[in-house]
């Protein structure tokens, strides 16, 4: 990561008010330097994948920075296919990297192309010469070359740059890309079409904070277009006030502080980007780092536009007042710092005066920040932060790697609450400038390690991990997609997930996934699911299939551990009209409403109820003929495992009568048709050795006459009684459906 004119800071403040741990007999993470090779340069960055599929972790180093053109480098790890010893690295640049000189301060491993292999991004500036970033290809996968051998295609996965649509004027076009100043780009699946997008940051010449970030979309292929719904062109480099905000709602007004989409502020001198959903609809959000400024927070709407991308800068509604001081703000990390499922922020430098303090802010779940916490022993000028669990006890440390001297490491308390351990307790005493860390487990004996990116001509550092811990925690899986309801048809069914774990964002990706999938409780079929980045995983699941689907997500990290979501279901209709009609929606149309206060939260459905799933819904394909009875009903959004049963009227109460949580319209002479068990939240009838609905109603002594109408609901078991009604009310239900029977 680039310094680019590093602040100074009064060494006065940097050792007041230490506060340290217990001093260990020896570190627990050693300075290696024997399995690594030697190493120099100006390096900025270091990321991890494993280039040739053999199932070990590769190393390459971004390099020249503030110095100026050099050779980025690759590291390969001997174990695996190499047949050596994994953890040992050798030196591959020459053999395996394009032979290329560049200004680079960020590089990225991604699949850009989807064809199973790792391609890289680099990052460049133009600050000392004009440049633009670079796209290399891993030449193995669709390439039919060999894996872990790259080739620089950059002017291959550009399309449109200056053209109309694009907002980059044609003067700013250089060696098949643009001229830029960028230090972080990162990737995710912004659009939610199943490929990784890049977000590509500036600071601008001088870290001016003038050019704008833009995005650029995947189209499957790894070739990359801008994003620019504004249609705005800039005339020359740096963007103005009042201008189109570009990728975002609202016109360009630098600082601006208004979140509700008329300004936006799209420009800043960004050292570092993190993308990951703030606010729990699977939407992927940007915390846009600012080094002279303050950092900025911008909401993904996808979900909010139907299903259309578009951003809203809310750094004045969500950030909280007094986040960021002064300037030199390097990095910041997004995080579940206390194992809540929320996305928390870790800022570096955040609060800068007389020394350069570190904060952090938890998240309320709804993306809305708490005031920050500085961390103690943070005053010296901090340049990286990464996460890891050090000690194998399930949560979220943190290291942090220091240009001015020392690095850091600080231990979770499981809560979210950091501690300052002393040199020389977890690691060793370093006098490095250090530019960027990044964690994994290098040599795979089931605990994480840490390899520093150092500038100067300073070499790397391989701080390996020695505790003989093995990582036993599952990945945790809070949050599931709820599919809506649908009719079957070519397009499938996606769901979205997010996966927590005791490891830096950057390794969730490369985790196993899948969604089990059921279709009227019948057997188990299990579908992959891809990385989106940002720690979420997306699966479609077929779109033909019919009935009451029910599915639950897993994961599965490195070492085995599995982790599992709660089960949902949707009901899948089969294409052409249902035989019945939905009614009695509560509340409406002269309907009763909820008693409890529990109103659905659409039509056609039920009351809510405890699970708060918006009330469940009743639905029913087949045919309503009594010589072919072919009807099938699913009710969706209940409880997720209550016992549920399907009443039938032979007439109907137009206003309803309270019953139980819901408001109930069949009347007449009730029968209760079928009984069983929701999963995921949905049950279906008839199905298995069920009798169709016609023969089980003349079984109970309603022999349905052809012409004649009946009429339907679910009712099923919930034990929470919501306020307002009388503690005997364990029961809810859908809205009505009736159906005219034909011969």
């Amino acid at each position: 990561m680039a310094r680019l004119n590093r602040i100074q800071t009064r060494a006065g403040f940097l050792l007041g008010g230490l506060v340290l741990c217990a001093h260990a007999s020896a570190q627990q993470l050693v300075h290696n330097t024997t399995s690594v090779p030697s190493s120099s340069g100006y390096t900025e960055n270091v990321d991890f994948a494993d280039i040739d599929n053999d199932g070990d972790w590769d190393a390459a180093f971004a390099e020249g920075g503030d110095f100026g053109n050099q050779q980025n480098v690759l590291w390969q790890n001997q174990g695996g296919a190499q047949g050596g010893t994994v953890g040992v690295f050798t030196n591959v640049t020459t053999t395996q990297f394009p032979a290329v000189l560049d200004d680079s301060r960020d590089i990225e491993f991604l699949d850009m192309n989807a064809d199973g292999d790792n391609d890289i991004y680099v990052s460049n500036t133009a600050q000392i010469s004009n440049q633009s970033n670079r796209w290399w290809v891993n030449m193995g996968g669709a390439q039919g070359g060999t894996t872990g051998f790259f080739q620089d295609q950059t002017a291959a996965h550009w399309s449109n740059l200056g053209g109309a649509g694009s907002s980059i004027a044609p003067s700013q076009l250089i060696g098949g890309g643009f001229i830029d100043f960028s230090c972080d780009c990162d990737f995710a699946d912004l659009d939610n079409d199943g490929d990784l997008d890049l977000f590509h940051s500036s600071y601008g010449g001088a870290l001016g904070g003038n050019v704008p970030s833009r995005i650029f979309l995947n189209d499957g292929t790894g070739v990359f277009t801008e994003f620019n719904p504004s249609g705005f062109q800039l005339p020359a480099q740096n963007i103005t006030n009042g201008v189109p905000g570009v990728w975002c709602q609202g016109t360009q007004l630098a600082n601006t502080t208004n979140a509700t989409g008329v300004n936006c502020d799209i420009a800043s001198s960004a050292l570092d980007i993190d993308l990951q959903d703030i606010d729990g609809d699977f939407d992927l959000d940007v915390l846009h780092g600012a080094r002279q400024e303050a950092p900025r927070l911008f909401q993904n709407r996808f979900a909010e536009n139907g299903n259309v991308l578009g951003f809203r800068d809310v750094t004045g509604s969500n950030l909280p007042a007094g986040y960021s001081t002064g300037n030199g703000h390097y990095e910041q990390e997004f995080a579940d710092q206390d194992g809540d499922g929320d996305m928390d922020i870790y800022g570096l430098n955040w609060l800068v005066s007389f020394t350069f303090d570190d904060i952090v802010t938890k998240n309320n779940g709804s993306g809305v920040y708490a005031p920050v916490v500085t961390l103690s022993n943070s005053g010296s000028d901090d340049n990286e932060g990464d996460y890891f669990d050090y000690d194998n006890d399930g949560d979220l440390d943190l290291f942090v790697a220091n240009f001015s001297g020392q690095d850091r490491v600080y231990q979770n308390n499981g809560t979210g609450t950091y501690t300052y351990m002393a040199t020389g307790t977890v690691i060793p005493a370093d006098g490095t400038t250090s530019l960027d860390a990044d964690t994994c487990d290098v040599d795979e004996d089931g605990d994480e390690d840490v390899f520093v990116a150092n500038d100067a001509n300073q070499a790397e550092w391989y701080l390996q991990n020695t505790t003989t811990a093995n990582d036993t925690f599952a990945p945790y899986l809070p949050r599931l997609e709820q599919a809506p309801n649908r009719v079957a048809g070519a397009a499938p069914t996606v769901v979205r997930f997010w996966v927590g774990d005791n490891h830096a964002y950057y390794i969730i990706p490369y985790y196993s996934a899948s969604v089990d999938v059921s279709v009227n409780g019948g057997p188990v079929t299990t579908y992959p699911a891809r990385t989106m980045w940002g720690q979420q995983f997306r699966c479609e699941i077929p779109g033909n299939l019919v009935g009451s689907v029910s599915y639950t997500a897993h994961c599965t990290d490195r070492y085995g551990n599995t982790g599992t979501s709660g089960s949902h279901g949707y009901t899948a209709t089969a294409g052409g009209s249902s035989p019945m009609t939905s009614y009695c929606n509560p509340g409406v149309s002269g309907v009763n409403a909820c008693p409890c206060g529990n109103p659905p939260t659409g039509t056609d459905r039920g009351c809510n109820n405890s699970s708060s799933t918006g009330g469940a819904q009743l639905s029913a394909i087949g045919t309503a003929s009594l010589a072919s009875d072919t009807v099938v009903f699913t009710s969706a959004g209940e409880k997720p495992t209550a016992t549920s049963i399907v009443l039938q009227g032979d007439a109907t109460n137009a206003a309803g009568v309270t019953f139980g949580q819901g408001i109930r319209c069949v009347a007449g002479s009730l029968k209760r048709l079928f009984t069983h068990n929701a999963v995921g939240g949905s049950m279906s009838a008839p199905v298995g050795a069920d009798l169709s609905v016609s023969a089980r109603s003349s079984a109970l002594g309603d022999n349905i006459s052809a012409g004649s109408t009946r009429y339907y609901a679910v009712y099923y078991r919930d034990p929470v009684v919501l306020g307002g009604c009388a503690g005997t009310s364990t029961f809810n239900l859908t809205q009505g459906g009736s159906i005219v029977w034909q011969p």
